[in-house]
């Protein structure tokens, strides 16, 4: 089970003076349990790309599979498609408009036209798998919440949909720190205790590197590189080149390692760094 992307090309205004190639032969393939990061500037492909999964858009060229089915081939199979590829944009706590939590959660579930029963049993899931004690949240009002909770609870609305994949475009993207880490935490949680496909598209090298597994980055409508965080991230100076740069940690690493401090090459998590440098210290005092 997977989301393959085959010689995909998105082109904006065809045949107009403001043709624009969005993608430009993108392969790539997501399997079903990865928790990927696509990284990229604005302008790279990342948006229009999560896009293509799920039908919002069609490519101009190639073809999106998810799990065997070519999206868009079938119009009756879009709306399939559409609930096992949930898709959280940016800001997506603008979008909550019931009076209550439970009510905004269930929305979803209710236009599948399901049983009451497996509408509340799907809400509360949801909930409690982004980290809501369903009894105390359930009769709240989502405008009572702060920033991070209602980010939360937009995504427990997708969740209730019971994707196989998620998607998040910028999950934190106008969170404070506090609001950043309870997101990023309960994204983990999610990951780790259920079946759920992880994509996260974020600009943050730091937010990548403690997360996925594999990166993508993209630039200028093509996938650059892809790999593991530790093997992207070993890349520095053409990731400076195209102007993401590489996380603030492996920075200060690499500064380290230039004054004569042996520490790693892959260091890209700040508990990373902090073991290699206690290890460090110990081994200057033995020495």
């Amino acid at each position: 089970m997977s989301i393959k992307a085959e010689n995909i090309k998105y082109v904006y205004s065809e045949g107009t003076p403001f043709r624009t190639l969005a993608l430009d032969d993108v392969n790539l393939s997501i399997e079903q349990g990865d928790f990927i990061g696509i990284i990229g500037h604005t302008g790279s492909g990342k948006s229009t790309l999560i896009q293509l999964f799920n039908g919002l858009e069609m490519s101009t060229e190639g073809k999106i599979l998810v799990d065997d089915i070519v999206v868009g081939q079938d119009k009756k199979k879009l709306r399939n498609i559409r609930q096992m590829v949930g898709l959280v944009f940016q800001y997506p706590e603008y979008q909550l408009f019931e009076e209550t939590v439970a009510k905004d959660v269930a929305f979803g579930p209710m236009n599948l036209k399901l049983n009451q029963e497996e509408i509340d049993k799907r809400t509360k899931e949801a909930l409690e798998l982004v980290g809501f004690n369903y009894d105390r949240i359930k009769d709240v009002s989502p405008f009572d919440l702060s920033g991070g909770q209602k980010r939360r609870v937009a995504i427990a609305g997708v969740l209730a949909m019971k994707p196989k994949y998620l998607i998040l475009d910028e999950p934190t993207a106008g969170l404070d720190p506090a609001g950043r880490n309870e997101i990023f935490e309960q994204i983990k949680k999610l990951h780790k205790i259920s079946n759920v496909t992880v994509i996260l598209v974020s600009h943050s090298m730091e937010d990548i590197a403690k997360l996925v597994n594999k990166v993508v980055v993209l630039y200028k409508g093509k996938v650059h590189m892809q790999g593991t965080p530790k093997e992207i991230y070993a890349q520095s100076e053409e990731l400076v080149r195209i102007g993401l740069g590489i996380p603030q940690i492996a920075e200060l690493a690499n500064e380290l390692r230039k004054r004569g401090f042996n520490i790693k090459s892959d260091v890209i998590t700040v508990d990373e760094a902090k073991e290699e440098i206690l290890k460090e210290i110990r081994r200057r005092k033995n020495v």
